[in-house]
Order: structure tokens, then C-alpha cells, then sequence
């Protein structure tokens, strides 16, 4: 590994839309551990909606793309196991019919990684220099648990935030029912499974929920409000860089 390794944040759609905080704490404990963070201004969707759709024309569009937008870096790195696994296990399945892009889409997979994972698995990151006096609950995101066994990484960094207490709620490792286009597909089934999952976080008496995904998050934040619940939903790299300003997920800004 370099010793101040280029890496290229990949935001993602949702964070760039909804939640810009995220990007900013990932870029703060990339570089405090030694990281160059660059935020390559073309990247586009990692292409998991209309992979999952069955676009497969645009899919490929979309990944031909991101393999010259991120070439060059040393890692790219993103804040979602979701997309970082649609980067690193689906792309280059996109192109079993064209060798040479096959190359190139296994190159740029085997360069990317989830956040927090990479942070552990590969930057040696041991602690965090933060502080929250508040009991937390995680909650495992499908993608990044099932595809790319990111579960014990999260857990060891919140450990070592001062004033944290962590609380593991009954089923953790069962989805949300966000699903990308699944909730769509199947909204009363992906209601029931938010709800059983609210009900999950309440019985934990966290004031916090916390998760590596996004899409997750919105989910069970939108879930636990119309609840009528008061616990509150943040990313886990908000908490993980000490960024707990700005309000919670769901809440209203200002």
C-alpha cells in the first residue's frame, strides 16, 4: 500500500442529494488516516437502480463511464456497502461478452471498498478521535453485511468513542425492507419489515440509530417518525469523524 494512498471518494447518489454531511465525515477520516481524498467532479450513480431494474444497456453505459472516471486512484472508496458492492462484485459481470472492458471493470472492482471496512481492513485503523454521550443501536445493512461481510468493522470503531454505549437490537442482520426498487415493487411487504425493524430499534431504548447505508437510514428514519418514535437515525462516518451538528436524518433542516 502507499504510503498516502490517492483515493477517489465515491459519494453516492443519495448522500449527494440528501445527505452531504456523510461525504464530509468520510473525507475527514479518510484523511486523518493518511488518506489523499480527491472527489472525481463525473462520477455518476454506481448503476445498481437500473442494474437491479434490468437495464442492462444502461448499466453498462453507466459503468463504462466510472472506469475512466476513476482510473488512476489507489482506492475508491465509498460511505455504502450498497454501492461499493454494486462497484466491486456486479461490474464486471457487465461485460462477460467483451474481454478487454471485463479487464478493466475487475481492475477498477478490485480497487473499491466500503468506508468503515476499508478504514480497518486495509488502513489499520484502530480508534477515532470522538465523543458522544449517547446509546446507540446498529442496525446491518444487507449489502455490505451479506456481500461484503462488513459487520465486526463498525463495531470496533464505535468502541472506541468516548461517552458511546452500544445497544444490539433483536434481529440486526434482517433487511429494512428498503431494498432500492424493491420497496417500490413490494410496498406493503416492505412495510411490514420496516415496521418489525422500528419496533426492533425502539425495544432497545437507544436514542440513536446508526447504519453504513444510506438508503437504510432514510427508511428507517421515515419509519420511526411516522411512529410517532423519538429516536434519531445518523450515519455511522458522521459519528464515527465527531459530526453530530447538523440534524438528524429525516429532520428538518434550520
Amino acid at each position: 500500500m502507499p504510503d498516502s494512498p490517492r483515493v477517489a471518494l465515491f459519494v453516492t447518489c443519495l448522500v449527494d442529494l440528501f445527505r452531504p454531511s456523510v461525504a464530509f465525515a468520510a473525507v475527514k477520516l479518510l484523511e486523518q488516516a493518511g488518506c489523499r481524498v480527491e472527489v472525481p467532479a463525473r462520477q455518476t450513480c454506481c448503476g445498481q437502480p437500473a442494474f437491479n431494474s434490468g437495464d442492462r444497456r444502461g448499466t453498462e453505459a453507466i459503468a463504462r463511464g466510472l472506469i475512466r472516471e476513476l482510473a488512476g486512484f489507489d482506492y475508491v472508496v465509498a460511505p455504502s456497502g450498497s454501492c461499493a458492492g454494486m462497484l466491486r462484485l456486479h461490474l464486471p459481470e457487465l461485460f462477460d461478452d467483451d474481454p478487454a472492458t471485463k479487464e478493466r471493470a475487475a481492475e477498477l472492482a478490485g480497487r473499491c471498498h466500503e468506508l468503515v471496512s476499508f478504514l480497518v481492513d486495509l488502513m489499520g485503523v484502530r480508534e477515532v478521535a470522538a465523543r458522544l454521550e449517547a446509546t446507540v443501536t446498529y442496525h446491518d445493512s444487507c449489502s455490505g453485511l451479506r456481500e461484503l461481510k462488513v459487520k465486526r468493522q463498525p463495531r470496533e470503531l464505535l468502541a472506541g468513542v468516548e461517552g458511546l454505549s452500544l445497544r444490539e437490537m433483536e434481529e440486526s442482520e434482517v433487511c429494512c425492507g428498503f431494498g432500492g426498487t424493491f420497496c417500490v415493487k413490494y410496498p406493503e411487504i416492505s412495510t411490514r419489515m420496516v415496521t418489525n425493524k422500528a419496533e426492533h430499534i425502539e425495544a432497545t431504548g437507544a436514542e440513536l440509530l446508526l447504519a453504513g447505508d444510506l438508503g437504510c437510514l432514510l427508511n428507517m428514519a421515515g419509519r420511526l417518525k411516522r411512529m410517532g418514535s423519538g429516536v434519531q437515525a445518523r450515519h455511522v462516518a458522521e459519528v464515527l469523524a465527531g459530526d453530530v451538528a447538523t440534524p438528524a436524518i429525516g429532520e428538518a433542516e434550520g
